[in-house]
């Protein structure tokens, strides 16, 4: 039978093509049901980090479920619970020492939002409620998440549903005015941070949320190293709390476990996912500061954010196992040795006439796809250069993740790389290679001889 709606009882999240059934993974690759191989190079959806097949995890999974499978969490406590936030305070970066376990991204950074706004409220500050986001960015699908977001094309249908949350410029240097190199424009020092914050004012503003380092919006983006210094500056002396979406940046997809370290820089609040079960189960977590939760304990008593999968056992044995299997094989410290090996073998790429920039750290990397080099000028949309490179990558047996809208908030294609940690040498070869193929094949021949 094709794997596609409507001859399938299932509403798939593309209603417009046909799936390869996946029947089994193995490390870096997975393979479909008819025998074909895919190299997973972007670990599924950022998720994939100690790899396909671990049956350690597996095991600790079945073994939870066996001995208990669910507990309400308004109830009862359990022992994965507790490994698992005692596990991810001990990696946390300076105050961050409590961490509420949820499922999925979206709820994690829309928990995280909640606990903003709920501790000024419980502070006695509760004109504090505007929320400042960068633009472009992605925070998850939720609403107020989605209302956090700057992705037009997911939020037209559902704008009149969502609250408003302005927009501060992304510190993007390959799209930014300064272009990343010479005087630093306000995008990239802070400065329209701290403007829009005046502009609000102050006494109105509860956080500021971001991704360290761009994910999908903005294709690996890496900020000037001196921007997460000023924005920590910005927040302390307007009143601000920082929220550090590191969803898909964190759990060391960067090289370290979280993206800020390099820049010596701890927020007010963390949002953790993807890779921190990997991808064994739903799981995400909003980890905070006591100086935060006691806020809380002394008011309300809980964090006005139900759910009915919080803390669940099975979910957090997957965690524990997977935070100790990145210890034990010294996972992240190969994140950070193979992305340098990534970046290396994806420098050439970058002389192709219609790659406009590689870029990223660690084992995350982002290809900006442009018509014109010179002018950076993207594709129109309706050329559909993203998806296109995305299909013929697929075709050449690799999975790559697309982006586009981000030039503009229509215009714009990228392509983003994040390979499990467990990644070789031949396979970093081999994913070029296959990038390479899916370009011949994508990009419009009518572009690469003009």
């Amino acid at each position: 039978m094709p794997y596609a709606y409507p001859s399938s009882a299932v509403f798939y999240r593309n209603l417009r093509r046909s799936y390869p059934r996946i029947v089994r993974g193995a490390g870096c690759l997975l393979y479909d049901a008819a025998g074909k191989s895919y190299l997973d190079a972007c670990g599924g959806a950022f998720v994939a980090n100690i790899g396909h097949g671990v049956s350690e995890i597996a095991d600790a999974m079945a073994a939870q479920a066996a001995r208990l499978a669910y507990v309400n969490g308004t109830a009862f406590t359990h022992d994965p619970v507790e490994a698992f936030a005692a596990a991810l305070a001990e990696r946390a970066s300076g105050d961050l020492e409590f961490a509420y376990i949820l499922s999925s991204g979206s709820e994690a950074v829309e928990a995280a939002l909640k606990l903003a706004r709920q501790y000024w409220v419980e502070s006695g500050q509760p004109g504090k409620s505007t929320i400042l986001a960068l633009s472009p960015s992605y925070h998850g699908s939720t609403l107020l998440a989605l209302s956090a977001s700057a992705r037009e094309r997911y939020r037209t249908v559902f704008s009149d549903w969502l609250v408003p949350v302005p927009r501060v410029p992304a510190p993007s240097t390959y799209r930014c005015p300064c272009r990343g190199v010479g005087e630093p424009c306000p995008a990239c020092t802070g400065d329209a941070l701290e403007a829009a914050i005046l502009a609000e004012g102050p006494e109105t503003v509860a956080a500021f949320i971001a991704e360290p380092i761009g994910g999908s919006s903005t294709g690996a983006s890496v900020p000037r190293a001196t921007y997460w210094r000023r924005v920590r500056e910005i927040c302390d002396r307007h009143g601000v709390l920082f929220i550090a979406d590191e969803v898909l940046t964190g759990a060391g997809r960067t090289g370290t476990w979280s993206a800020l370290e390099p820049y010596g820089v701890v927020p007010d609040i963390m949002t953790l996912g993807k890779g921190i079960a990997g991808g064994y189960a739903p799981l995400s977590a909003v980890v905070a500061p006591a100086r935060i939760v006691d806020v809380l304990a002394r008011g309300s008593g809980a964090l006005l954010h139900a759910q009915t999968f919080s803390h669940h056992p099975v979910a957090c044995a997957a965690g524990v196992a997977t935070l100790a299997y990145l210890d034990r094989y010294d996972l992240i410290a190969r994140s950070a040795r193979m992305g340098e090996r990534l970046h290396a073998a994806l420098a050439p790429l970058a002389e192709l006439p219609h790659i406009g920039e590689v870029r990223g750290r660690g084992l995350l990397a982002g290809i900006e796809l442009v018509e014109d080099r010179e002018t950076r000028a993207p594709f129109p949309r309706a050329a559909r250069v993203a998806e296109a490179f995305t299909e013929a990558a697929l075709d050449a047996g690799l999975v790559v993740w697309p982006n586009v809208g981000h030039a503009d908030g229509t215009h714009g294609d990228l392509v983003l790389l994040a390979p499990p940690f467990v990644i070789d040498e031949d396979e970093i070869d081999e994913i070029v290679a296959r990038l390479q193929i899916a370009y011949d094949v994508a990009v419009p021949a009518v572009a690469r001889h003009r």
